[in-house]
């Protein structure tokens, strides 16, 4: 059976680009402190769209979807679901709820885990919520053709839970040890979480609620305030791809975890980045106009209001329209459509 011994990952050289990442992320996590302090509403704003971001994407990851309309209404418990679909999607938003709410009291144990797997699935009628996998299950890989191949094997259900416990008491004594920067140690777990496959369903969004989990017990709070889901989704060719790559020699201990510490220090350092340009500086006051010049010309292709909102979270939807008002009228932007289908594009004869 596959063996698990983070301590002595303590005798590993990482390169320097590993090394760049977590000194970068570290730098802006820094600043965590004075935004909180300093632009509490924005954050808070912030929050309530990455909520309903996080559970939206971690599904869609999954096949799993609805309107954005019944998604923004399921996340702020506006409606009750209709459809399989939607049953998963609340289950999904009330574990995040969960993490966001009481992640200090949340220990990285098997029967926390089994138990956030029982709320995840509380809403459906399967009945293995709650349960580690009962029969073998396969990692598949699709080809356009439609045809598949077993790409990954994971462990056996008899050997599931032994393999869950030693993946937490390892991650467990080695933040207490403070043996590798956690920063590292969360992809190297969710990596074996996702290697051993304890579910017969539901693995990915678990792996991704314990991402979010584990990084908020270290205190990195991006997360809640940018969605790191959305942002593996954005990229999930490359988030499967790495994940393949680190499953190679995995059950002999052969397997090498870098690919996917990378990929996950740039989604983690992208959010941290993009926190930043939405809050925008903390050491002077912009106008409303100045605000969304900024964000319009950080964005590309067409735009919507909507989505100014959510990248201007310090200013009204009333000061937005009048910014984009000003800026059309200035000819930086061209308005496309009417009404409800009302969108923008940057004029690319505006200098």
């Amino acid at each position: 059976m596959r063996q698990f011994d983070y301590i002595q990952l303590k005798e590993s050289s990482w390169d320097g680009e590993i090394l760049s990442f977590v000194a970068q992320i570290r730098e802006h996590k820094g600043k965590q402190e004075l935004y909180f302090r300093q632009k509490p509403v924005e954050l808070e704003r912030l929050m309530e769209v990455a909520k309903i971001q996080s559970t939206d994407s971690s599904n869609r990851i999954e096949g799993i979807g609805t309107s954005n309309a019944r998604m923004r209404q399921l996340v702020e418990e506006m409606t009750t679901p209709r459809n399989r679909d939607e049953q998963e999607i609340v289950g999904y938003r009330d574990v995040l709820n969960t993490i966001h709410e009481s992640y200090e009291h949340i220990p990285l144990k098997r029967d926390i885990i089994l138990q956030l797997h029982r709320n995840l699935l509380a809403y459906t009628d399967k009945t293995f919520g709650g349960k580690f996998k009962n029969t073998q299950n396969y990692i598949n890989e699709l080809h356009e053709d439609g045809s598949s191949f077993i790409r990954f094997t994971p462990l056996a259900p008899f050997e599931t839970p032994i393999a869950v416990d030693a993946i937490c008491e390892n991650y467990r004594q080695s933040i207490d040890r403070q043996v590798l920067d956690p920063l590292l140690l969360v992809p190297i777990f969710i990596c074996d979480f996702l290697c051993i496959h304890p579910f017969n369903d539901g693995n990915g969004r678990m792996s991704r609620l314990l991402t979010t989990l584990l990084l908020y017990q270290s205190s990195f709070f991006v997360g809640k305030y940018i969605s790191i889901e959305q942002k593996i989704e954005k990229t999930k060719d490359t988030y499967y791809d790495v994940l393949g790559k680190v499953s190679r020699g995995w059950h002999e201990g052969e397997n090498d975890y870098v690919p996917f510490i990378k990929y996950f220090l740039g989604i983690v350092l992208n959010c941290y980045r993009d926190l930043e340009d939405r809050l925008g500086s903390v050491d002077r006051k912009s106008t409303p106009y100045e605000i969304v010049r900024t964000a319009v010309g950080n964005t590309l292709g067409v735009f919507t209001k909507a989505q100014i909102l959510e990248l201007c979270p310090s200013i009204g939807s009333s000061s937005v329209e009048a910014a984009l008002k000003r800026l059309k009228e200035e000819g930086f932007i061209l308005r496309q459509g009417g009404g409800r289908s009302t969108a923008y594009v940057r004029n690319p004869d505006h200098t």
